[in-house]
């Protein structure tokens, strides 16, 4: 039996065809759940607009007053960059996108241009371009993976380190997941969920369990990945992404060297 919020997000959806087909998975996956698995919840927030205290109240409406309005911020930045990294968006997602407000700041006017490259874009030639970028013919324009960018080969040890530290917070690998744990989407959805207070064990320091971690997994090279995917040939809408990633990643970068 599914659990009300797997049920509204997928009325959310349209169906559980439409919810599997946003992110980016087989339906029977989605079939199969009785309530949305964790390392799940910030991709299906980011695809249906259901907040995650619905989705999965076991996990976040308890702790939800734990979470200041700052690290909320940085969990729903983590969670687009997920959604964005891990699968093409939608005519739906395009269309919110469109709507993304701007401001001044760095972030802001990387919102800003997102929204830009959204509303101008199509859906089947966005599609199109996320092939030519992480997938191809043989490969991609880019290897989004992190053994990659500090070793220069798939499947090496910065991935089995990768391994070990998400057993030790409790984050097992999805069934349906075809892609190693070290694709920069699943590092951001674990950084989403690292933000969000889903993941460190209430007796740590969440804080520092979320600069390790990003220390560890993203810092050493998310950033020339980012640079990467703004220069890459392919890249048109994902241009637009990489802005928001890049200065996303520096602001994390400065926060977590300021003294705590």
């Amino acid at each position: 039996m599914r659990e009300p919020g797997l049920e509204e997000a997928i009325r959310a959806a349209g169906g559980v065809s439409e919810l599997a087909r946003r992110l980016g998975i087989a339906q029977p996956s989605v079939s199969n759940w009785e309530r949305i698995p964790a390392e799940r919840v910030a991709s299906v927030e980011q695809a249906t607009g259901v907040d995650r205290a619905r989705l999965r109240p076991d996990l976040f409406a308890a702790g939800a007053e734990a979470i200041d309005d700052i690290d909320a911020a940085c969990a729903q930045e983590y969670a687009l960059l997920a959604t964005l990294l891990g699968g093409a968006p939608d005519r739906d997602l395009l269309a919110r996108l469109a709507r993304l407000k701007a401001d001044a700041s760095p972030l802001g006017l990387a919102h800003g241009k997102l929204a830009q490259a959204a509303g101008a874009a199509e859906a089947a030639r966005v599609e199109r371009e996320y092939f030519d970028l992480f997938i191809g013919v043989g490969r991609g324009e880019l290897l989004p993976y992190g053994s990659y960018y500090l070793t220069g080969f798939l499947h090496e040890r910065p991935l089995a380190r990768l391994r070990g530290d998400l057993a030790d917070l409790g984050v097992a690998r999805a069934e349906d997941q075809g892609e190693p744990e070290d694709h920069i989407a699943i590092l951001c959805e674990v950084m989403a969920g690292l933000a969000g207070g889903k993941f460190a064990n209430p007796a740590d320091d969440r804080r520092r369990v979320e600069q390790q971690f990003f220390d560890k997994h993203l810092a050493p090279w998310a950033r020339r990945f980012f640079a990467d995917l703004e220069r890459a040939e392919a890249a048109d809408f994902y241009r637009a992404v990489a802005a928001v990633g890049a200065t996303f990643i520096d602001i994390e970068t400065e926060a977590f060297a300021l003294p705590s």
